[in-house]
């Protein structure tokens, strides 16, 4: 089943999204209520109301698919660590340390956006990337989950859009990313439930959904959910590890190799432009459907006020 959250309006509802429309559900009830009450009831829930007449999807306008607690992004495609170490870091190869375990930080869930929103450009960047990525929502509430314990409710695709020249100067103070990748993150344009992508699901765990980007219809990347090096559940296992995840929680896998973001091409030495407003950047990942972001001008701020010369020490 696909969830969605949509402006109808200027009414946000929840509904299902069936062929070419979206059945809205009761008033008041979130997709993020859904994803609560477990997949079970969830479905039930979904069913309940696709006998109703349904809004053309063209009537309305998507949003994000739920409101998320938090937003987790993982680092989990080698192929695109070894490009973008080279572009963002001035290294090259992965780090040993990468192999050891899962790597994430904790993003913007202040700035998410629709499938098919506007993207201003972040002040104060001229170097503006996508990257290529499928999300997961945790099902349900759990501390220092084994992978066996956690429960995916479902799956939409996510564009950690980033700012690199911002991420470049961060990342050199050993801390962030944080401005560099905290203006907007495309969700959409649903959540569909997992039971509807076990097909998928490969012998070692993996779900093998293809997964492409193009910019003003030129095709930019191709990849496989399956080259991931950890399968979702153990994610979402290593992110519960002496804390909590909680029910709606979003974990992206981090961006798909073969041409995932510019900043990987980069890094190999492909001579692509970085993203300026007018660009349409489109992602299709197999299964759950296609999201489609234009940017545009972001805001023009002062620049930033450099560190204050470092005080003297007073004298005792």
């Amino acid at each position: 089943m696909r969830f969605a959250t949509c402006s109808l309006d200027g009414v946000v509802r929840a509904g299902v999204v069936a062929g070419d429309g979206i059945h809205p559900l009761p008033p008041g009830v979130t997709v993020l209520d859904l994803v609560r009450s477990g997949l079970p009831a969830a479905l039930e829930a979904g069913s309940a109301v696709l006998g109703e007449p349904p809004v053309p999807l063209d009537r309305v306008r998507l949003l994000p698919p739920l409101e998320p607690p938090t937003v987790r992004d993982f680092v989990a495609f080698e192929e695109h660590v070894e490009g973008v170490v080279a572009s963002v870091s001035g290294g090259s190869g992965v780090v040993p340390q990468w192999y050891e375990a899962p790597t994430f930080y904790f993003t913007n869930p202040y700035a998410l956006l629709g499938a098919f929103d506007d993207v201003p450009v972040p002040p104060g960047s001229s170097l503006f990337d996508f990257e290529l990525e499928v999300a997961a929502v945790v099902g349900r509430d759990g501390s220092s989950l084994t992978p066996e314990q956690v429960e995916i409710f479902g799956y939409t695709v996510l564009n950690d859009w980033s700012a690199r020249d911002l991420q470049r100067r961060e990342m050199k103070v050993q801390l962030g990313p944080a401005k560099g990748k905290d203006s907007a993150t495309t969700l959409g344009p649903w959540l569909v439930t997992a039971d509807e992508l076990e097909s998928y699901r490969d012998g070692d765990g993996f779900l093998e959904l293809d997964l492409r980007v193009s910019v003003n219809g030129t095709e930019i990347g191709q990849d496989l959910l399956s080259n991931m090096s950890w399968p979702f559940e153990e994610l979402v296992a290593y992110a519960s590890r002496g804390t909590w995840v909680r029910a709606g929680d979003v974990l992206g896998s981090g961006t798909c190799g073969n041409g995932g973001c510019l900043a990987e091409l980069w890094g190999r030495g492909r001579d692509v432009p970085p993203l300026a407003p007018g660009d349409v950047v489109e992602m299709t990942v197999e299964g759950i459907g296609t999201i489609r972001n234009t940017v545009v001008a972001g805001v023009e701020l002062p620049p930033v006020r450099p560190a204050r010369a470092r005080p003297r020490k007073r004298e005792r």
